[in-house]
């Protein structure tokens, strides 16, 4: 019988690490749980021994045992707390960065669930660490307390075992009640927050067309949804909770009554009878807070269980082996691209192949699958079908620092991190600063940099937020040849740039080829066909002619009165012209 795949979650051991951390806590909840009866002893030998002998001194000698058990009790309780609040650090040291990273990795895969990992991590992590886990530690403690009860008297111990059958059905009878709306609530207030962030990143359109009380309805309409669901689980879990806390008080003032009539039968002490309804009530206490938070750890279960289910779903990946000399030697094999729910594919079986030194430009009309099959060469998402290899090795397969010091990649919208300009020329890493100024002087943006407040240490902020869209472009041209990479493949790169902008990057694409750098460009532009070996032409996904670029250009010139060029040259200065974003 063949063994099964190890998982991430085998391999990051997170079930028994957290289980060690737990059963930790539960040792110590075991003396926190016997001092417990420290109040109630004492009760029953005072008013049974004292009262009736009227010894001071065995007064005295209670009252100093009970004072140092009940200050033992209030160190394990902090102890316990302790214990939590490392149990949260631990879970961020050995969850956080995996959360983060297999999310990115994941959605390579078309049939990748989105699901909002980060934030069942926060749910998760929040809870656990904090003391509102303490309830459902203490609850098989009951049991215990109901035989202590049986043990003074059994007409109180049934009362005391009814008593908790009837709060742990109300318990039970509020998860079934609760657990759908609560699931469901917390789906529609991720899709307001989604719809909020969509709206503030749209903020220019919203205020430029009028759409502020389109937008309001829209973000209202997924607010009020949730808040329904939130508020039938929140007045359920409120009718159930109020129940649960009328019937403790009830079943304590029974047991008082009771324990008045078994002491007037003379079948029970005086002690005895205070003493049970302070067990009783530390025996429904635990019951009565998991009824009262309930929907903290409902929302804390689903969010782990979606972290357990996601990590157990990724195979313990081995580590790659680096593959050194990589020559930027590209092959595309049968390869296609489908999202799940689409109706057909963004990408139907492309082939082809080009050698270290060559460049390519893909055309065509707008979604025929251009910036798909960008994504596809990088490896920022896996095909549906085939395989796209560089120097041989699957792309998806590669070490990550291969990919770091080979790939370049510049996508349709660039995105820039927090941090200065320096940081995002240089990925993120701890690379050398004439690393840093060669790629932003290949890029044609070392000038302009220079121009910025502090150069290099310029703070960009959020997405680089001050920068035009021209500036934003060159930036990540730099990054995209940052480390002289053996593939570069750039999506739309002049979409944003001035004329200088442009010619900046013809001759970066002239200087990688001569680098013997592999280059693929996407463009609508004839300006930026100068510097280009091989053209592709990509329509509804099908990539319908590959060759030589003055090959395909003239066949298309051929063809252009049977059939409507695909690509349509411009004068240079008009497309300049009309592309023209100054900062």
């Amino acid at each position: 019988m063949a063994r099964p795949l190890r998982s991430v979650w085998d391999d990051l051991a997170v079930s028994r690490k957290l289980s060690l951390f737990i059963g930790l806590v539960l040792v110590f909840s075991v003396f926190v749980n016997l001092l417990i009866l420290t109040s109630p002893i004492y009760m029953m030998q005072v008013y049974d021994r004292v009262l009736g002998t009227g010894q001071i001194e065995t007064l005295i000698y209670l009252s100093i045992i009970a004072a140092l058990a009940l200050t033992s009790l209030g160190l394990l309780e902090g102890v316990r707390s302790f214990l939590l609040t490392r149990l949260g650090r631990m879970l961020d040291l050995l969850l956080r960065d995996p959360v983060l990273l297999h999310s990115i990795v994941q959605t390579r895969s078309p049939r990748f669930e989105r699901r909002r990992l980060v934030d069942d991590f926060g749910t998760a992590r929040n809870y656990l660490g904090s003391p509102a886990v303490l309830p459902f530690l203490d609850a098989p403690w009951v049991p215990f307390f109901v035989l202590i009860i049986f043990g003074i008297h059994p007409w109180l111990g049934f009362l005391a075992l009814g008593s908790a059958i009837v709060l742990f059905g109300l318990a039970l009878a509020n998860d079934y009640a609760t657990r759908l709306a609560i699931v469901q609530s917390g789906m529609r207030a991720q899709q307001a927050n989604d719809f909020a962030q969509a709206a503030i990143l749209n903020a220019e359109v919203v205020n430029a067309m009028g759409m502020q009380k389109a937008v309001s309805r829209r973000y209202r309409s997924h607010v009020e949804q949730s808040g329904l669901l939130s508020q039938n689980a929140a007045d359920i879990g409120a009718v159930i909770t109020s129940m649960s806390k009328a019937i403790r008080i009830a079943v304590q003032s029974a047991a008082l009554g009771l324990g008045a009539l078994l002491v007037i039968r003379g079948e029970m002490s005086s002690g005895g009878m205070i003493a049970s309804s302070i067990v009783l009530g530390r025996a429904l206490a635990p019951i009565e807070q998991v009824i009262g938070s309930w929907k903290q750890f409902a929302s804390a279960r689903e969010s782990y269980g979606n972290l357990r289910r996601f990590f157990k779903s990724i195979p313990k990946e081995s580590t790659a082996i680096s593959l050194s000399g990589l020559t930027g030697r590209l092959s595309v094999e049968e390869v296609a691209f489908q999202l799940p729910d689409a109706p057909t594919p963004a990408v139907r079986r492309a082939s082809f192949s080009l050698e270290p030194g060559t460049a390519l430009a893909l055309v065509g009309p707008s979604a025929s699958g251009k910036s798909t099959l960008c994504r596809l060469l990088v490896g920022a998402i896996a095909p549906s079908r085939g395989n796209v290899r560089l120097d041989g090795a699957d792309v998806i397969t590669l070490n990550d620092d291969d990919v770091s010091r080979v790939i370049g990649y510049m996508p349709q919208a660039v995105e820039l991190f927090s941090g200065t300009v320096r940081d995002n020329i240089a990925r993120l890493g701890d690379g050398s600063d004439e690393a840093t100024v060669a790629a932003a002087q290949a890029a044609g943006c070392h000038e302009m940099i220079l121009r910025l407040p502090n150069g290099y240490d310029t703070e960009l902020g959020p997405r680089g937020a001050f920068l035009s869209g021209g500036q934003r472009q060159r930036i990540g041209l730099a990054r995209a040849l940052y480390g002289s990479p053996r593939l570069v493949v750039l999506d739309e790169p002049n979409s944003n740039l001035d004329q200088d902008g442009e010619t900046a990057l013809v001759e970066a694409i002239a200087r990688a080829k001569r680098a013997g750098t592999t280059v693929v460009v996407v463009s609508h532009r004839s300006t930026l066909l100068q510097p280009i070996d091989k053209l592709g032409i990509m329509r509804d996904g099908v990539l319908e002619r590959f060759g030589d670029r003055d090959d395909i250009l003239r066949e298309m010139a051929a063809n252009a009165p049977q059939r409507k060029p695909t690509l349509v040259p411009v004068p240079e200065t008009q497309a300049t012209a009309n592309d023209r974003n100054a900062p």
